[in-house]
């Protein structure tokens, strides 16, 4: 009998998700989008698709934005957001400290909302972020984590209110935003 419940209780521990290791960032299923309102009235999303990060098997997660991949689908803005927007700085650094045992439980097909208090790393600042994220267990191997509602940054905390002055100059435009709405979702492979 004692064989039997030991034999039990590996196979139920075996076929729980493995949540205690490691996760890699899958740049290909991953973006962070932002949006824009010019002029009053005319929105535009935009994305930054360079992406890599972790979620170490404590649950301190590290995202890369490679500020270079901004995808604005106008060429010459995305020249520009990189001369006068980010200052030729190349990349922002998203950090956080999720609850692992929160999501133990999880199973394939399974998800569940959580609040997450983070760090945007941008101009050698760390701005204070709030996330409420959506988390699917996709997998036995993957996990989406995804923003359940908007977050919103503006100009002024990220320190680039000049550098949007720039562009609204060299677009003549009557106005740029400067509270923008930003989303999250990224696949993270669980090793």
């Amino acid at each position: 009998m004692k064989f039997l419940k030991t034999t039990t209780a590996a196979c139920i521990l075996a076929a729980a998700p493995a949540f205690a290791a490691d996760w890699t960032l899958d740049p290909a299923s991953s973006v962070v989008s932002f949006g824009s309102i010019k002029n009053d009235f005319a929105g535009e999303a935009h994305v930054f698709s360079g992406l890599s990060g972790s979620v170490s098997s404590d649950g301190m997660v590290n995202v890369e934005i490679d500020l270079t991949s901004v995808n604005t689908n106008i060429e010459i803005r995305d020249e520009r957001m990189g001369e006068h927007v980010f200052a030729g700085v190349t990349t922002a650094g998203l950090s956080a400290q999720v609850d692992m045992a929160a999501l133990e439980g999880l199973g394939v097909g399974e998800s569940m909302t959580m609040e997450v208090d983070g760090d945007l790393s941008f101009f050698g600042e760390d701005i204070p972020v709030f996330l409420d994220m959506f988390i699917l267990r996709v997998s036995d191997s993957q996990v989406m984590a995804s923003t359940n509602t908007a977050t919103y940054l503006s100009t002024e905390d990220l320190g680039v209110d000049a550098g949007v002055d720039v562009l609204q100059e060299l677009a003549s435009l009557d106005s740029i935003t400067r509270v923008s709405p930003v989303t999250l979702r990224f696949m993270f492979n669980v090793m």
